[in-house]
């Protein structure tokens, strides 16, 4: 039997970018996926919000992206649309990227990573025991591994097996999504409650409403043809669908993201309707927060009880995003009094502290694990500042490329002493001397040090002293 420190059910975003981070962290993995190659049949995601192009910019990697992506203020509410062009951040913007190019390029750094992945194949179950998880396979063998991470969607098989409840709402709407060609051009723009856009290569993109909630079936052309009628009155000659798919407002989250061995991420931990483009985006963070801790765990520098923080740092912002999602369904009905309430909330959104506030939380830029009480930036990430450094200038998530936690002494040199930590942690003697601003929260006290996670958010912060210092070296980042 094959044995694994990590096995990864699940070969999309998420699961793509646990690989990474678990690989960068020096721990063994593999990712099984059920799909012949990363290539999707649909275009799924549509974009990226700014948070999560900071943590592929943490990574190095940004670069990729951008250069096939498009710069865009892509933030809305309910339909709403909300500039952050404001926010304190490089990347202040989305991305409009679809998911198969995503997916394409983050492929292509797994292969330069040297990550292994078992395609044509599914997690279809497992046995876990004190040492480790014995995982089968849908092709009748078996793996053997430290842990499972199950990366494998809403109908997360992973989930199911572990018994996982799987709580929330069912749905209450349903969509047709397709790519298709039309012979006559229709007008852009939302209608039936979703819209119709330009897609690539010439087709057309329609995202509307149907009557049939609960309907199992595959969605045909002829039910992208009634659709068009409905809100339209005519069809205008559609044809030659590139893809059609469907898609439910149904909002669920597992009541637990670990159960002993096997962990959860992305849509298997947590599902609801892609209103704000929110999904991809949080799997992916979710894999940032989860990878470091599970390779330190692995690798014995730290005690299992580091992955409960998992589950309670991440659980609390899928919940969030699942609430969101649920009021921009409800006030995205086309009733006239739920257009009139969308009219208040446009202009209660153009004002600047409702605008940042929740431009922050569907940006993702306002997250804030709870790590106790203290300086604003703890628990927050940690601003990607222009550092004057011994070696030059220095951005911090330049520092973040190898996925190593990093202690900021901004005071004086040889005033923080992390002798027993000097092999896991990154000490850096630095200057700077502007402003500390933070995404809705607005400019802060600069603090003297900072010590920052290898996700990018800050885990101690000094006041010009090291109170409390070893305490948090020891919590994160495993005993002296």
């Amino acid at each position: 039997m094959t044995e694994h420190a990590v096995v990864i059910a699940g070969g999309g975003p998420t699961g793509m970018m646990l690989a990474a981070e678990l690989t960068l962290a020096g721990t063994d993995v593999l990712i099984v996926e059920r799909r012949a190659s990363f290539k999707l049949e649909s275009s799924r995601s549509r974009g990226l919000h700014s948070r999560t192009i900071e943590v592929l910019d943490q990574r190095g990697v940004v670069d990729r992206f951008l250069a096939e992506g498009k710069a865009v203020q892509v933030q809305a509410f309910a339909g709403v649309p909300m500039d952050i062009s404001d926010f304190p951040t490089r990347h202040n913007y989305g991305m409009a990227l679809l998911q198969s190019h995503f997916e394409r390029i983050l492929a292509g750094w797994l292969d330069e990573l040297g990550v292994p992945i078992l395609r044509e194949r599914e997690v279809t179950g497992f046995r876990q025991d004190d040492s480790g998880v014995d995982v089968a396979l849908s092709d009748g063998t078996s793996l053997r591994a430290r842990y499972l991470v199950g990366c494998d969607g809403g109908r997360s098989a992973v989930r199911k097996a572990t018994g996982i409840d799987f709580a929330g709402w069912d749905p209450t709407t349903r969509w047709i999504i397709a790519e298709v060609e039309m012979e006559e051009v229709p007008e852009f723009g939302l209608r039936g409650g979703g819209g119709i856009g330009p897609a690539e290569d010439g087709r057309v993109g329609v995202t509307l409403i149907v009557p049939d909630l609960d309907g199992t079936d595959e969605p045909t052309l002829q039910d992208v043809r009634d659709a068009l009628i409905r809100v339209d009155g005519k069809d205008y000659g559609v044809h030659s669908p590139h893809w059609i798919s469907s898609f439910t407002d149904m909002t669920r989250q597992a009541v637990a993201y670990r159960g002993g061995r096997v962990l959860l991420a992305g849509d298997a931990a947590h599902v609801h309707a892609p209103i704000g483009g929110q999904g991809l985006n949080i799997g992916v963070q979710d894999a940032v927060n989860l990878g470091w801790k599970l390779a330190q765990v692995v690798n014995g520098t730290s005690p299992v009880s580091l992955l409960d923080t998992y589950h309670a740092e991440r659980h609390p912002v899928a919940a969030r995003v699942l609430r969101n999602t649920m009021a921009q369904r409800a006030v995205g009905a086309n009733d006239e009094r739920t257009v009139a309430l969308r009219g208040i909330l446009a202009e209660v959104l153009t004002m600047d502290q409702p605008r940042k506030h929740i431009a922050g939380m569907i940006s993702g830029l306002d997250v804030a694990y709870d790590l106790g009480g203290g300086h604003p930036l703890l628990g927050r990430r940690m601003p990607d500042l222009d550092l004057v450094t011994a070696n030059g200038p220095q951005r911090v998530f330049t520092l973040l490329h190898d996925a190593r936690p990093v202690l900021l002494n901004l005071g004086a040199p040889g005033g923080l002493d992390i002798t027993p930590w000097a092999d896991r942690v990154q000490l850096i003697n630095a200057k700077y001397g502007g402003v500390w601003e933070l995404p809705v929260l607005g400019a802060v006290t600069a603090p003297t040090a900072v010590l920052v996670r290898p996700d990018g958010h800050v885990a101690w912060v000094g006041d010009g002293t090291d109170t409390g210092l070893r305490d948090a070296l020891a919590t994160w980042f495993g005993s002296p």
